[in-house]
């Protein structure tokens, strides 16, 4: 395997006549204070030897301190991001109550040059939005997920290891 890869959920719900997913504010100084492009699907990155699936249920505990729901995974493929690193993503339809998560934390050096350490959460907080809501707050390109995933619930299209 070359370059970084990633693993998330992106989990929905039925709200009303569309669906809302379960998106992440990432934690740590460089995202404090921002929404554009600092939410996330609740992802993580993987070696060689793991499963991108088992990897994606991994990180959604990690991230949220809280199981991913009950349920079958449905692909919805892969991207690249702008720093080159490749994210696959799977659907899953469940709810669940952001109050209750316990985000993993992270330790960095800060502020730079201090040789202070301190612990940050991996992500600060998580919303129920819609997917237009969703868009312009995710990291660039995870949008496509937004777009396949309601391709996939409006029954537009089957899903496999490349999207919908």
């Amino acid at each position: 395997m070359t370059g970084k890869r990633s693993a998330g959920i992106l989990v929905y719900r039925h709200a009303g006549d569309g669906v809302e997913v379960l998106v992440g504010h990432m934690g740590g100084p460089f995202f404090a204070g921002r929404d554009a492009g600092a939410w996330s699907v609740p992802k993580g990155e993987y070696g060689p030897d793991e499963e991108p699936e088992a990897a994606a249920r991994r990180e959604f505990q990690e991230e949220l301190g809280l199981p991913a729901p009950e349920g079958a995974l449905v692909p919805l493929g892969e991207i690249q991001q702008r720093g080159g690193k490749t994210v696959t993503v799977w659907a899953l339809e469940g709810d669940l109550d952001p109050a209750e998560a316990v985000p993993g934390v992270f330790t960095m050096e800060w502020p730079r040059g201090s040789g202070a350490l301190r612990e940050f959460p991996e992500m600060d907080r998580f919303a129920w939005l819609s997917p237009a809501a969703a868009a312009p707050l995710l990291v660039k390109g995870q949008e496509l997920f937004l777009e396949r995933l309601v391709t996939y619930v409006t029954g537009g299209g089957q899903c496999d290891g490349r999207g919908c």
